[in-house]
């Protein structure tokens, strides 16, 4: 995918207004590396309150040091958080992209997360 799609895609897929939304534009994208990666993600989302907030997590399975199946739970975003969150997780975990660089074709400004 040349750089000037990839800005298109990530500006198209951040004007959505939620992960669902952004997450069908990613599944209809013409690159077939991008759409078959956001198609096996279907399903795999799931929303939990936690602390007050409504939270979204990425829910896989994954073989453990044992070698036995186990669930994987990854906080994403929260509900009504700008959906350049997913959008930047989507392509990190896909594609190994740095989110920076997904904020910057987003043109938009990537700030670390605070350690607490």
């Amino acid at each position: 995918m040349q750089h000037d799609q990839f800005v298109t895609l990530v500006k198209s897929a951040c004007e959505a207004n939620t992960l669902p939304e952004a997450l069908d534009i990613l599944k209809n994208c013409e690159h077939e590396d991008v759409a078959e990666a956001a198609q096996s993600l279907t399903g795999q989302f799931k929303l939990a309150e936690i602390e007050g907030e409504q939270r979204i997590y990425h829910v896989s399975m994954q073989e453990n040091d044992e070698g036995l199946e186990e669930e994987y739970v990854e906080w994403i975003m929260n509900v009504g958080d700008d959906v350049i969150k997913f959008v930047a997780w989507f392509f990190f975990d896909m594609f190994d992209m740095k989110q920076k660089d997904v904020y910057q074709a987003a043109g938009r400004t990537y700030q670390q997360p605070k350690r607490q």
